[in-house]
């Protein structure tokens, strides 16, 4: 593929080492635990979704920087191995970034983030790359690259490209950002941040879509609220299944489908996320969520 090549979903944001440890329970403010396991995966919510919505059977290319260093060899193989197009990934003097996230053994995870390369991207990377963000059927961004880079990506989506943002790690937006997203992805601490639902319609956000975990996903719009239900599992590690719900709900809307039938797919492949250590190694493929659709 050449970055001149269409897209069904596109993917600005970030890419990161994860260094793994699993505990028996997260650590309080001030207080030391030990580990009982240490991974290493690859991760960042931008190379997550990536790898999520080419598993889900997308055409998908994505754009960020890393560092020119081991952890950035890592990356780049595994874009590779998942058909990933990163001819617009940037090689930066920065290190790669890390994510160092600690696992509970009921799967909840608590995530320190150091950017590192996913913060020299700028607006003019972005302008350089104007004509393969412009392709793209979906655009998914996230918020661990900078708010400018995020903007400028979305001002330049084609006409009829679904804009997609998952407003994480939560922080507050303007309204000049969210008057160009199409569809939101907050859980629900990131949707308190937000000013809630009727705020977000307001700025003119078409779509809504609170993730619930073990709840499934809220979608709401001016029309009103549908429940998407639960796909229920024993979660073993958290950490991959936000990313893996956006990446499948991008794939699925940029090959056609419903937003009902997507999300369904999302819950599901959120669920399933859940069952694999790691953020990458947790992605499920699609022919697993379609089998898994099919007996519900």
């Amino acid at each position: 593929m050449t970055i001149d090549s269409s897209f069904d979903v596109v993917v600005v944001g970030s890419a990161n080492l994860d260094l793994v440890a699993r505990t028996h329970r997260l650590p309080k403010p001030g207080e030391t635990v030990a580990g009982s396991n240490y991974f290493e995966f690859c991760g960042g919510k931008g190379a997550n979704q990536a790898i999520a919505a080419s598993r889900a059977g997308a055409r998908t290319a994505f754009i960020g920087a890393l560092g020119n260093d081991h952890a950035g060899e890592t990356l780049r193989s595994a874009f590779k191995n998942d058909d990933v197009d990163i001819s617009a990934v940037q090689v930066v003097s920065e290190p790669t970034g890390r994510a160092l996230i600690g696992v509970s053994d009921d799967g909840e995870n608590s995530i320190i983030v150091v950017p590192g390369a996913n913060h020299a991207i700028t607006i003019g990377d972005i302008e350089r790359n104007a004509k393969i963000i412009a392709s793209a059927k979906v655009l998914l961004c996230q918020l661990e690259v900078p708010l400018e880079v995020v903007q400028r990506a979305f001002e330049l989506a084609g006409k009829n490209s679904i804009r997609i943002l998952n407003p994480a790690p939560a922080q507050s937006l303007s309204k000049e950002l969210l008057q160009l997203v199409d569809v939101i992805t907050p859980n629900e601490h990131e949707m308190k941040l937000l000013g809630g639902s009727n705020m977000l319609l307001k700025h003119g956000v078409q779509t809504i879509i609170v993730t619930q975990g073990a709840l499934g996903a809220l979608m709401i719009t001016e029309k009103g609220e549908t429940q998407i239900p639960p796909f229920k599992v024993d979660p073993v590690d958290s950490t991959g299944a936000g990313d893996a719900f956006c990446g499948m709900l991008a794939a699925r809307l940029a090959i056609g489908e419903s937003m009902q039938n997507a999300l369904r797919a999302a819950v599901v492949s959120g669920a399933l996320a859940t069952l694999t250590e790691g953020a990458v190694p947790s992605l499920p493929l699609w022919s697993l969520v379609l089998s898994k659709l099919e007996s519900m």
